[in-house]
């Protein structure tokens, strides 16, 4: 299937996010990654490259195996990041202002990394929404599925399908009320997901801002 005009720009917000992921590193300290801070774009910009031309030229199956490589970098090195911030806090080695600056960094990256998740894996992949046309069947109820036809037409949202805002306002709830508020998740496996990125919410907030905040 030759890609449309509308599937092409679906991987920009993506793209933009990973980048915006790696930028994040100029606001950390230097003790909260390994390598120059440049390191990570290194490392993605080679893959974004052929991801996006996949896509393009109708390699979706390459698209998607490298869109998870892709996301697979920017979680471990979330996770990374977020393991040498709480192991240095017994130490007190970093200023409660660079501890609140590094925990809304994390919060932030966790955000965009789950978005990343939930918009690559709904209903398979995005292709594949694509392909299906209206969006009826997925790991997320979002509001619109489950509207009746009339209700469809006159919200003019008969051709509804979910696109990458839709993810990361589900991504921005699940992080800021630990819950997916208005959208039920349905999958398991999104409910892994779900708990985990509420986890690493509550970490960076609860305790790292918590932390920072008693010794101020």
């Amino acid at each position: 299937m030759k890609p449309t005009s509308r599937s092409l720009e679906l991987d920009w917000p993506a793209i933009l996010t990973l980048l915006l992921v790696g930028s994040l590193r100029w606001v950390l300290p230097r003790s909260l990654f390994i390598g120059p801070r440049w390191l990570i774009f290194l490392i993605l910009v080679p893959l974004i490259i052929p991801t996006v031309m996949a896509r393009t030229r109708g390699h979706y199956r390459l698209n998607q195996i490298l869109g998870h490589l892709l996301i697979s970098i920017i979680t471990l090195d979330m996770a990374s990041r977020l393991y040498l911030l709480i192991s240095a806090l017994p130490s007190r080695r970093d200023s409660p202002q660079t501890l609140l600056v590094s925990a809304a960094a994390l919060w932030i990256t966790n955000i965009l990394v789950f978005a990343s998740w939930y918009w690559r894996l709904d209903a398979a992949s995005p292709h594949s929404r694509e392909l299906l046309g209206i969006h009826t069947n997925g790991a997320f109820l979002f509001p619109q599925m489950t509207l009746d036809e009339d209700a469809r037409k006159k919200l003019k949202q008969e051709d509804w399908n979910p696109n990458f805002m839709d993810y990361l306002f589900l991504s921005f709830n699940t992080s800021t009320a630990f819950s997916p508020t208005d959208v039920p998740v349905l999958s398991r496996w999104a409910k892994v997901l779900t708990m985990i990125q509420s986890l690493v919410s509550l970490t960076t907030v609860a305790l790292v801002a918590a932390r920072a905040v008693n010794i101020l």
